[in-house]
């Protein structure tokens, strides 16, 4: 396992009497995908929000590349990607010029056709967001996340109400991002999601982590503790069969 880039140590947040996040610690691991799990109100989101120096914390360490997030927040903020909602996207602009305007806002010069070539959208450079399917929205608003090359980028949800072929090509950008050095954190409600794409997993409920490990160690686990599903597990599911009918192949609308 390679050296952590992100270390979190006795983590608090606090509002009033409520803790929503609970003295947590984890390290995530240059290199991977790590995946931050929970129900509604576990805490994930605002953890992420305090790595991410978009959220202030009560108390604990946090450290990211080495760098002290109490010491120089600034820091972490250039090495970092977060994915941006579509919705923040300016209406009037094109693809090309919204990066060019958020490379300015990194002070950062960027050459926008070979990103959007990365995320499969350079026949789509002069297009509106608006004018784009949800695929392509989402390919483009994780585009963004790599304006100022990072080290690190956040996913949020990423595939949430994407169509099956839309979502396993994003789950392929995501890889292919990963295979290029970058650490991707990301969050999701879909449990394939998690189990295909996350090298280690940290559940979280009630703003505590009740568990981190590999998803094939979990499952393993529990399958040793006779955990035995009601319905028999096939080697295929429907999602399986209706890529394999439709094609898995990227398409204009994905």
């Amino acid at each position: 396992m390679n050296n952590p880039i992100i270390s979190v140590r006795n983590l608090v947040k606090s509002y009033g009497q409520f803790q929503a996040v609970q003295s947590i610690s984890f390290d995530v691991y240059e290199g991977e995908i790590f995946g931050l799990l929970g129900p509604n109100g576990a805490g994930k989101s605002t953890t992420l929000e305090i790595i991410e120096t978009l959220r202030s914390k009560t108390s604990g360490t946090v450290v990211v590349d080495g760098i002290d997030l109490d010491k120089n927040p600034s820091a972490i903020k250039k090495i970092i990607g977060v994915q941006l909602q579509t919705s923040g996207f300016y209406p009037g602009l094109n693809l090309v010029e919204l990066i060019n305007l958020f490379g300015g806002l990194y002070n950062r010069a960027v050459d926008p056709i070979e990103l959007l070539r990365k995320v499969n959208l350079e026949d789509k450079a002069k297009n509106k967001s608006k004018e784009l399917s949800g695929g392509q929205r989402q390919r483009f608003s994780i585009a963004t996340t790599l304006i100022n090359k990072p080290k690190i980028i956040f996913l949020d949800e990423p595939t949430t109400g994407l169509d099956p072929q839309a979502r396993r090509n994003l789950w392929d950008l995501i890889r292919e991002i990963r295979d290029s050095g970058t650490t991707v954190i990301i969050t999701t409600h879909y449990m394939d999601e998690a189990e295909q794409l996350c090298d280690r997993i940290a559940i979280m409920d009630k703003g505590k982590i009740i568990k981190l490990d590999s998803p094939d160690k979990m499952i393993d686990e529990l399958v040793a503790s006779g955990f035995e599903r009601p319905k028999q597990v096939k080697s295929a599911n429907l999602e399986d069969v209706f890529i394999q009918l439709t094609g898995h192949e990227m398409r204009e609308d994905a």
